[in-house]
């Protein structure tokens, strides 16, 4: 009767084990088609876009008829 307690046990202790790879597995597994539904969207960078040193009148005026240039009124 003590062996087939202790293998019953172990059989469910190993069941046990079991159940929480197979769930580690379903979460490894919806974490990964939730990541590819909503790829990560690429972050602008303002790095290099200003040119070194002081920033002037004359290059913000640029920079607004570049970032605006089919509006007609600024």
């Amino acid at each position: 009767m003590t062996t087939d307690k202790l293998s019953g046990e172990r059989v469910l202790k190993q069941v046990d084990v079991l159940e929480r790879e197979l769930a580690e597995l379903k979460r490894d597994i919806l974490h990964s088609l939730a990541v590819r539904a909503h790829p990560k969207k690429l972050k602008t960078s303002l790095f290099g876009s200003v040119r070194g040193g002081d920033v002037t009148d004359g290059m913000i005026d640029e920079a607004k008829r570049n970032l605006f240039r089919d509006f007609g009124d600024i």
